[in-house]
């Protein structure tokens, strides 16, 4: 390792959502920023993951949509699938965000962009095939990849990963998906829409991080499209065809397909960097950091996935600005207070931000209330003729919201209105007052709000209160 050496006031490693955010905003702070990356531009969510995914989703739905259109009267004829012009679309639509990411972009706000992998010298030095960048602050922002479980024989066949099943250029007949977290359940739903044999293999249960009665909404969705769902399933081995072995109670079962998609979770990219050299505590999840996101070395910061505290773009981003205000104007933040909302992309929607009803009865025992609303009790579900899925609202006894699930068309969208409760720690009384257009699913979280006040409301003290008023006017 030799070359120019560079001083720098912050040096990013990784060109991905937080560590973008962070360089563009240090930069045009006026600040000497050096950001590595040694891949994409744009990192995993704009060419591996968020961006070709939800396109590859926009086109299955379109193909949906035109099956199923006979419901409401319109009857489109036979729908037909151009995989070619599908993965055209995925393409384009990268291609069309790209340039926001770009070296050159980042280039005209100052940045001075190294295309090479970055390892620690020490603990306020980084090292490339051609630079050595001595910085008074260092950001991490790695991401993660796509973990690979060590199964038998799985190394001696072909498989693909989010990183790799969007070159594909012909759909798979038959596609195995190991693993039924979001990822796993997205794609598989997708590819199953668009035309392939799908079977989703999970040796827990499929979307297990969600609230069941809405995960179930999800599965009962799934198997309509005809996807096959394996749960409770442990992959044993890998044959060739390729083959996966799994196993249950009661023996082993073969499936075959003509793909195999792994699909079993992200691990923190981190291997390459020699955090041992500059004193940077890790562990399984990422670089372990305070709530300042300071890791053990003080000149040294990790947002995103490096982070350990969440795989999610948008809580990198998050990290970002928190790292800015810190790192730059040493502003106190604390990480551990982000209320993250999480979404799969799925067909409904499955959307939650704070504490699921298990983990809030875990945390509060009896002082937990729980509304749920159907629906297909809001008159635009109605309309659309879509009312499928429920929200569910998780507070304590006095109304303090702790969490909310929505399972449904557009339920990512919806949320937004719940994580903004949870950060600015609104009233259920806001929500209520609030005016929602009408007819739209917006209603959905104002009628859930208000059916917390309902027992109150229509009580037999509240109706004696009403009789003495209605006297005494």
């Amino acid at each position: 390792m030799s070359g120019k050496t560079i001083k720098a006031d912050i040096a990013v490693i990784g060109a991905g959502s937080g560590g973008l955010s962070v360089a563009a905003g240090a930069a045009q702070l006026g600040l000497k920023v050096v950001l590595f990356e040694k891949g994409e531009m744009g990192g995993d969510c704009l060419n591996y993951g968020c961006v070709p995914s939800k396109a590859l989703i926009a086109a299955a739905s379109a193909a949906h949509e035109a099956r199923h259109a006979k419901t409401l009267g319109v009857h489109a004829g036979d729908v037909t699938v151009d995989f070619t012009q599908v993965m055209a679309h995925v393409h384009a639509a990268i291609a069309t965000i790209a340039p926001h990411d770009s070296q050159e972009r980042f280039e005209r706000l100052g940045v001075t962009v190294i295309r090479e992998p970055a390892r620690f010298l020490d603990g306020r030095t980084l090292g490339s095939a051609s630079f050595s960048v001595r910085a008074r602050k260092i950001i991490i922002a790695t991401g993660s990849s796509a973990a690979v479980p060590p199964i038998p024989g799985l190394d001696t066949v072909p498989y693909l990963t989010n990183e790799s099943v969007f070159e594909l250029t012909e759909a798979p007949s038959r596609l195995i998906v190991l693993g039924g977290g979001p990822i796993g359940v997205e794609l598989g739903q997708a590819f199953r829409r668009l035309g392939s044999e799908v079977v989703i293999v999970e040796a827990d249960k499929i979307l297990g991080r969600e609230d069941p009665a809405a995960a179930n909404v999800v599965l009962e969705q799934l198997r309509a499209d005809g996807v096959e769902l394996m749960a409770g399933r442990k992959a044993i081995r890998v044959e060739a065809g390729p083959t996966l072995v799994v196993e249950d109670e009661r023996g082993e079962t073969r499936i075959s397909g003509s793909h195999l998609l792994v699909a079993v979770g992200r691990k923190p990219a981190l291997d390459e960097l020699d955090l041992a050299v500059a004193g940077i505590e890790r562990d399984r999840n990422g670089v372990i950091t305070d709530k300042s996101l300071r890791s053990s070395n003080r000149r040294v910061y990790a947002v995103g996935d490096a982070a350990g505290r969440g795989q999610f773009t948008h809580l990198a981003g998050a990290h970002a600005g928190l790292v800015v205000r810190r790192a730059i104007f040493g502003l106190p933040v604390n990480a551990d207070s982000l209320a993250t909302p999480r979404v799969t992309y799925a067909d409904p929607e499955l959307a939650a931000v704070g504490l699921s009803e298990a983990q809030a009865r875990e945390a509060h025992g009896d002082d937990v209330r729980v509304e749920v609303f159907d629906f297909a009790g809001n008159d635009r579900a109605i309309a659309e003729g879509d009312t499928r899925g429920m929200g569910k609202l998780v507070t304590t006894a006095k109304g303090k919201v702790l969490g909310v699930t929505l399972v449904g068309r557009h339920a990512g969208d919806h949320i937004a209105l719940w994580a903004l409760v949870l950060s600015a720690g609104l009233k259920l009384s806001q929500i209520t007052s609030m005016i929602a257009p009408y007819p739209t699913r917006g209603e959905i979280s104002k009628r859930l709000a208000g059916q917390w006040y309902t027992p109150a409301l229509f009580s037999p003290r509240t109706r004696k209160v009403v009789s003495i008023l209605k006297r005494l006017a």
